[in-house]
């Protein structure tokens, strides 16, 4: 359920609940002490400028006694620096204070976002994501401290204003109060659209970071196919929806401050008449009356405060929707954990009855066993579909296995931290994407501590140290982004240098021959069987060219284990491994 919650009125308007305030002054919480500190300088600096209409009263009633006007014309110039200086401490204390709260909800979010189960990654676009970081936070952030603070002052200003000006005269009370019960109105009647448009618009530009994103990431995949006008016009279309729920926002701005500008400016004209006769039958002294309409006049900075206030708030909850969606998502919490090298000889990884099905999918396996035995190599092959990289995402624990087990060394694996599980076992995914930065940082992201001597081990083991010779700055050449300066091969044996790096128990690795040539496969063969020497290796492969030598052939077929054997077992007794043999050519190996 999110924490935002909504019900609606007979007109079929979203209702604030209580609930949302409470999650919206929870981000100001922790910022209690600068902001309530803000909100008495604010106080302090409305009560300055309450005062002075009644100093102008006194001076005007000791200019027409013709009295000495010096102590007032510098208590009152006194008084307007006062304001002025309270007025810009509370500015700085505030923005500081502001900048310090979206930091804390970004921080928040980046901290939830990055550890995002899969699960929750692959339902959403990471544009759509982002922009709750960049553009939500901040929405947030003005609500939770600006929009508070000017509800606060502003109401406590309004009513201070209502006695001042109830005690100079009841009657042009009465027809100020009119201001009032039309801007009242006319928020009730606007505000909570406001919301709905704030929220509209959040999700568009949302929807524009998540076309960029996709067309940005797959630019050679748009070039090269010339969708460049269908990406344009996708991401345009979500510009589209924001420029509309922009310009319903601003038509409402517009009746605000029209209809509030209206009201104070009529109410302004219909004092002075009324006053006038007051003042003319001898009711209203002339002091007093320029002093109430100094207050009418002001009255418009407190019903300001309130418009800006609970525009801001709306603002706030809209956008509140959007981030509190991420705190509902759930996330790896176990992930932090110090965990040390592993330790301990490589273990045998047993998968019993293992069974596992996306939502709303058939299952992807089906009662799947197998073991693989450590310092040796397992291979799982099979067509497309069968369910090799669910196994895989399952020992990685991207998912959580339904039913069966699998174990680690004696352990089954869903009661151990993902964060130890992942420190055992390292896995290469089949198009690993390279991160913007140098060879090095690549090379060790996951052992940033490796001493030279390791690296270049690991770097002639892979057959990357000829590579890196002839790079420009050696290890400190960058990649480019997501690695465009390396060919497919490359950027594959980086991936296996840098899970080897780590010096793993288990190492998985995901079609790592998808993009070599025969050459390269042939070094990354000799790579993999001096690995699985050293630690226990499953391999998913469609050439079956790479895993003649297994010491063990998984076969798998519509989630489940088909057959298992060496490559010479499995061309005698099993008829699919033999036509899938045969269309790669290696029936002359058995």
């Amino acid at each position: 359920m999110s924490i935002v919650n909504e019900t609606a009125d007979a007109g079929g308007l979203p209702k604030c609940s209580n609930r949302s305030s409470r999650a919206l002054l929870g981000y100001a919480k922790p910022h209690r002490w600068p902001l309530t500190l803000v909100l008495l300088l604010t106080l302090a600096g409305s009560v300055a400028e309450l005062v002075q209409p009644l100093m102008v009263e006194t001076v005007i009633a000791k200019l027409t006694s013709g009295e000495s006007l010096r102590n007032e014309i510098l208590l009152l110039t006194g008084m307007f620096m006062v304001a002025v200086l309270l007025n810009g401490w509370q500015t700085w204390i505030g923005q500081r204070t502001a900048e310090r709260m979206v930091l804390g909800i970004r921080r928040g979010l980046i901290w939830r976002l990055i550890r995002l189960r899969v699960a929750e990654l692959d339902q959403r676009e990471p544009g759509n994501l982002t922009t709750r970081v960049t553009s939500d936070s901040t929405v947030v952030q003005h609500a939770a401290t600006t929009g508070v603070i000017d509800l606060i002052n502003g109401a406590l200003h309004l009513a201070a204003s209502i006695v001042m000006m109830g005690t100079m005269s009841p009657p042009l009370l009465g027809i100020t109060a009119t201001v009032l019960i039309i801007v009242g109105i006319v928020l009730g009647f606007v505000m909570p659209r406001i919301r709905q448009v704030v929220q509209a618009t959040q999700e568009s530009v949302g929807e524009i970071g998540a076309a960029l994103d996709r067309s940005l990431g797959a630019a050679r995949t748009v070039k090269a196919n010339g969708a460049e006008a269908t990406e344009t016009e996708r991401a345009i279309s979500a510009a589209r929806s924001a420029y509309r729920a922009g310009l319903t926002g601003a038509r409402y701005q517009v009746v605000i401050t029209t209809v509030s500008g209206m009201a104070v400016q009529t109410s302004f004209l219909v004092v002075i008449g009324f006053g006038g006769v007051l003042v003319a039958t001898g009711e209203l002294g002339i002091a007093t009356l320029i002093a109430f309409l100094l207050y009418l006049f002001n009255l418009g900075t407190p019903i300001l405060s309130l418009v800006t206030g609970f525009a801001a708030l709306q603002q706030g909850l809209g956008a509140l929707q959007r981030i509190e969606e991420v705190n509902q998502m759930t996330v790896e919490d176990d992930i932090d954990a110090d965990i040390g090298p592993p330790t301990g000889p490589p273990p045998p990884v047993v998968v019993d009855e293992v069974t596992f099905a996306y939502p709303g999918r058939p299952p992807a396996l089906i009662g799947v066993s197998f073991t693989a035995e450590p310092r040796k190599l397992t291979a799982i092959v099979g067509p497309s579909g069968a369910g090799k990289t669910t196994l895989f995402s399952l020992l990685q624990r991207f998912y959580d296995h339904q039913g069966g087990r699998i174990m680690l060394a004696g352990d089954d694996i869903s009661r151990c931290d993902r964060a130890e599980v992942r420190q055992r076992i390292a896995y290469v995914e089949q198009d690993t994407p390279m991160l913007a930065g140098t060879f090095r940082e690549n090379l060790v992201y996951a052992a940033p501590g490796s001493d030279p001597a390791a690296i270049a081990d690991v770097l002639a083991l892979t057959g990357l140290d000829r590579l890196v010779q002839q790079l420009p700055d050696g290890l400190d050449t960058p990649v480019g982004v997501r690695g465009v300066t390396l060919s497919g091969g490359e950027r594959q044996r980086l991936a296996i240098a840098r899970a080897l790096l780590r010096r793993p128990q288990v190492l998985l690795l995901d079609e790592v021959t998808a993009h070599l040539d025969a050459r390269s496969e042939h070094t990354l063969r000799r790579t993999i069987e001096a690995a699985s020497r050293e630690c226990t290796v499953l391999l998913i492969a469609h050439r079956l060219s790479t895993v003649t030598s297994a010491h063990r052939l998984v076969v798998l077929d519509q989630g489940r284990v088909r057959s298992t054997g060496t490559h010479a077992e499995l061309l005698a007794t099993d008829p699919m491994y033999r036509e899938l043999a045969a269309t790669q050519l290696l029936l002359s190996e058995s």
